[in-house]
């Protein structure tokens, strides 16, 4: 299956502006890129690409006040099939877990281990450990959570969402994600394409946040907002929350004023 990704995003600026981008596709998907991944910056400004802590491949621009217009086409193979399950794969001990998987069991910004851990205990401790635990917390999230895109909040945490249900992807993601570190399962926030592929078409399309969990010596992919499995997920940037995954850091000012992403299949 060809699939063919890209976004057309515009701000205005305030004044000069650094800014930090991660807007390409995950070093682990680029060999599947079936056609040049180019940031297209309008003003014409020099672009430096770095990797950042969690292996994502960023940009950094410094930016002249005014109108900034970034924009980018591409095509990526992807196999077709809906997200892999391991219905079977077993949760580690924590000592036996690889050391770089261990940030992913600790407090971060938006999921807060420390204030959810009694809760989690309650509703997850007598459920059986590995693909079955992470499925339960993500059955209750996706059950208690009612989603809306007016309900979208910046500033929102995992805890925040547990008092108050409500939410957009991101939101339905840091609940489990916190839950299942809260279980001694490491599981990080991943932000990405997913196009309406195999499923009714959602307009306007938008990047996606889903998490994967540890288990079985990898890392698998669980989706607390759909709660089913998907074709095409194309992965973009990993880390511990939403916060080290933000497609755009502004160091000033900026109002956005496009915002349009397409992931279509071919």
């Amino acid at each position: 299956m060809i699939i063919k990704i890209g976004f057309d995003i515009e701000f205005e600026l305030a004044g000069p502006t650094p800014m930090i981008l991660m807007l390409y596709v995950h070093p682990s998907r680029q060999s599947d890129l079936r056609s040049e991944e180019r940031i297209l910056v309008a003003p014409d400004i020099p672009l430096t690409d770095f990797t950042d802590l969690y292996g994502n491949r960023c940009a950094r621009i410094f930016a002249p006040a005014g109108n900034l217009r970034l924009s980018l086409n591409a095509l990526i193979e992807d196999s077709g099939q809906p997200d892999e399950r391991g219905p079977d794969a077993p949760q580690h001990k924590v000592e036996d877990l690889p050391s770089a998987t261990l940030p992913f069991l600790l407090t971060s910004r938006y999921c807060e281990v420390d204030k959810l851990s009694d809760i989690a205990w309650k509703l997850f401790g007598s459920t059986a450990p590995g693909w079955p635990r992470v499925q339960a917390i993500c059955d209750w999230v996706h059950n208690h959570i009612t989603f809306g895109y007016h309900f979208a909040d910046a500033s929102k945490s995992a805890f925040d969402v547990y008092n108050d249900p409500h939410g957009v992807c991101r939101d339905f993601s840091h609940l489990a994600v916190a839950f299942c570190r809260c279980m001694n399962i490491p599981a990080r926030y991943v932000t990405g394409y997913m196009g309406d592929i195999g499923v009714p078409l959602v307009l306007p399309m938008d990047f996606s946040g889903w998490l994967e969990a540890y288990l079985g010596d990898r890392w698998y992919t669980f989706d607390a907002r759909h709660n089913v499995a998907r074709i095409g997920r194309i992965v973009m940037a990993v880390g511990r929350d939403a916060a080290d995954v933000a497609l755009t850091t502004n160091f000033g000012r900026a109002a956005l004023k496009k915002f349009f992403i397409i992931s279509d299949e071919v």
